[in-house]
């Protein structure tokens, strides 16, 4: 863990490096032609776009991939707990020597480059050197000017949930503007996957792609159905079971059958599927802890979930599933800037019983404790503010029989797993 801690502080603190955010395709196309262009040697690249849904929809579609004999890398951002999980490459997660020496080599082309664009080469870098079946590309924001935005001709290019998320990136603060920036942009003559949408997005989307060349395949041709306590996937052809251990809500479900559509175009057997089904689990996405040191400090009675959900959309998905669950729920809050945390807290009225509120360990971008406790109480939450994680649990954890819900974050997640 403190290797890949002292890997993200040398990328911080090192000149060519910059921490902010600065969209654009100049740098990093510049760098990859000095490297040689290794990013024309990945094979079916499948790019992920869009605001929410891209990490449940990439490792779905990865395991079906692999349980299906085939070699997948994968790009992913952010990280939870490592430094590696950005990098997998078939078989294992790149080693911290490997992305060490791939961070020295980039250094040695002397183009300033964004910490976000360094990390994107040292994907390529290295999955160029895997002969791979599929490489699958991860967006870190908006899709146009991001830096995994690199392949002319990639074997397709999905989009998942589009949202509001990343409106501070904007000098035009909308919805139409998130949409041209993720759907305006995507290549031509390619395939490309349209996950489900509000209908005022799809409206918009199916606009921008009506001039793209490839093959466009929208989210009207599968859908979910129900049938007594089961849910299945149906499409034309194929009805499959969803039998799913860890997948609660109707955004995972959506995301998932998503990457089931995908893989039985790819000519994925559909027994290959629902046979890997129920091995589907998204670490920091509503995941439930059963055991380790947190889960430990608890009470028999006490339950504890975390989940990354840090969009409006998302927080309207976990009151959704959190609504259904009959004993009291308490949150545990944590945020970064520029998230929208009024308007995410909103979502969440009439779900907990009490939230307490923390800052984001070791993240400068997070927003204070008093901060959020201040909008919690304007929101007419019952709330306390805490130091940290610890001070947060002690202020909640009771024999009271309730699931507590540490949620707002990913990298407060990732956390809440080191400690774990």
């Amino acid at each position: 863990m403190s290797q890949s801690i002292n890997l993200y502080k040398q990328l911080a603190d090192h000149k060519l490096f910059n921490k902010s955010i600065n969209f654009g395709l100049k740098r990093v196309k510049s760098a990859l032609k000095l490297l040689g262009n290794p990013e024309r040697r990945l094979k079916n690249v499948i790019s992920v776009v869009g605001e929410s849904g891209k990490f449940t929809t990439l490792f779905s579609l990865k395991l079906f991939i692999e349980a299906n004999n085939q070699k997948v890398t994968t790009h992913i951002s952010p990280s939870l707990r490592d430094i590696k999980e950005r990098f997998y490459m078939g078989e294992e997660y790149l080693s911290h020597k490997s992305i060490k020496n791939t961070i020295a080599q980039i250094e040695k082309l002397n183009i300033p480059l964004t910490v976000f664009e360094c990390l994107t080469l040292v994907y390529v870098i290295n999955a160029s050197k895997v002969n791979a079946d599929y490489n699958i590309q991860e967006t870190g924001a908006l899709w146009r000017l991001d830096s995994n935005n690199i392949n002319d001709f990639p074997k397709l290019q999905v989009c998942t949930n589009i949202n509001k998320q990343h409106l501070n990136f904007l000098k035009i603060k909308s919805i139409n503007e998130v949409i041209k920036e993720d759907v305006g942009s995507l290549s031509n003559f390619t395939t490309i996957y349209i996950g489900k949408q509000t209908p005022y997005v799809l409206k918009k989307i199916k606009k921008y792609l009506k001039i793209n060349k490839s093959k466009i395949v929208y989210p009207n041709c599968w859908k979910i159905i129900k049938k007594g306590n089961l849910f299945y996937y149906q499409d034309k052809k194929n009805r499959i079971k969803l039998n799913t251990k860890h997948v609660y809500s109707k955004g995972m479900f959506e995301n998932v059958c998503l990457a089931i559509k995908i893989a039985l175009d790819l000519k994925i057997d559909k027994k290959v599927i629902q046979k890997t089904l129920p091995s589907l689990a998204f670490e920091g996405r509503f995941q439930y802890l059963s055991k380790g040191k947190v889960k430990n400090k608890l009470h028999r009675n006490e339950k504890i979930m975390i989940d990354g959900a840090h969009a409006t959309a998302d927080a309207k998905n976990l009151a959704a599933y959190l609504k259904s669950i009959k004993i009291p729920k308490y949150g545990v809050w944590a945020m970064s800037k520029k998230k929208q945390p009024d308007l995410f807290i909103k979502q969440l009225k009439g779900v907990f019983k009490k939230i307490v509120t923390m800052p984001i360990e070791n993240e400068s971008n997070s927003v204070s404790a008093n901060e959020l406790y201040k909008l919690a109480i304007k929101n007419k939450f019952v709330s306390e503010k805490s130091k940290n994680f610890e001070e947060a649990l002690k202020k909640i954890s009771s024999e009271e029989k309730k699931l507590i819900v540490c949620f707002g974050s990913l990298y407060n997640c990732g956390n809440i797993l080191n400690k774990n």
